[in-house]
């Protein structure tokens, strides 16, 4: 399935531009890792195949540049550009000795890891791009996670991220930060993506609700908190705190530049991401308790 979209110039020019700047500075400025959170993890990955482009065009890097390297990567057929998940290794890719398949498989093991860093360990006369997220036996990409990128693969990986062969570059996608194990996310550059698909952002079901709610008085927080647990308990619960997700993104897609409400936001989304990983994790969890532990943390 091809993930390279031609209106990318378009969808990010800020964005891009910063890495523009970036890749064209002697130093190459920007980091060798590189991690993209936010709804839309398809339009991640077309950024990171723009970047991946930038960093091998033979020519000056312009969007209509159709030297080899280019034509290659918008083919999505480069020796050196690679998007990695869960269902992208065969099983004759690694040493693994179980009876794994590729289908049904829920992580990217310790043995693909050490197959990535044997692959590392060739010289390339090329930039190599790494791209890992995960994806579904349609084809359609999801966001990293701690159950299709645990912990015992990240680590096995770590020294590799941290002193990787030069021209070599690892770039991470998920949803939410806190998705990825911490000892990775130190190790890179972080960009907020906004989605570009406004059905990303669906919350009718909670706008009367959620509207405005960083300006709610203290005071007036077990009022929120009912109002928030009534509209958990006579919808979806997960879908509720979705949209009340989806709201915030939008919010933080037109304040990109006020620091102060960006971050109250962006730690506000994974507190709403912690509150549905316990009801999907622990269906009997009592969702009054979740919600009034949510609201307690966003409002107080």
């Amino acid at each position: 399935m091809q993930y390279y979209n031609n209106e990318i110039e378009q969808k990010y020019p800020k964005l891009l531009n910063y890495f523009k700047n970036g890749i064209k500075d002697d130093n190459k400025s920007i980091s060798h890792c590189l991690l993209f959170w936010g709804a839309d993890i398809t339009s991640q990955c077309e950024l990171a195949l723009e970047i991946a482009r930038l960093l091998n065009c033979n020519e000056n890097g312009d969007f209509s540049c159709n030297c080899l390297n280019c034509r290659w990567i918008r083919e999505q057929t480069h020796p050196a550009v690679k998007i990695y998940t869960r269902l992208d290794f065969k099983e004759n890719d690694t040493a693994s000795d179980d009876s794994e398949t590729t289908k049904g498989k829920k992580n990217i093991n310790i043995n693909q890891a050490k197959a990535i860093i044997n692959e590392l360990s060739v010289t390339s006369d090329y930039h190599r791009v790494y791209i890992f997220c995960d994806r579904d036996e349609n084809g359609n990409l999801l966001p990293l996670n701690q159950i299709n990128f645990p912990e015992a693969t990240s680590n096995a990986l770590l020294k590799t991220f941290e002193e990787p062969p030069a021209d070599t570059t690892f770039i991470f996608l998920t949803k939410d930060k806190n998705d990825v194990i911490s000892t990775v996310v130190s190790r890179a550059q972080s960009f907020f993506v906004p989605a570009d698909n406004k059905n990303e952002y669906n919350h009718d079901l909670v706008d009367n609700t959620v509207q405005n709610y960083w300006n709610i008085d203290k005071q007036q927080v077990l009022s929120f908190e009912e109002n928030l647990y009534q509209l958990a308990n006579d919808n979806e619960p997960i879908e509720i705190l979705e949209q009340f997700q989806n709201y915030i993104l939008e919010t933080i897609k037109s304040n990109l530049e006020n620091k102060h409400i960006f971050y109250k936001l962006t730690k506000d989304l994974s507190y709403i991401e912690d509150a549905k990983r316990q009801l999907s994790l622990t269906p009997s969890m009592d969702l009054r308790a979740v919600i009034e532990n949510l609201c307690f943390k966003i409002i107080l």
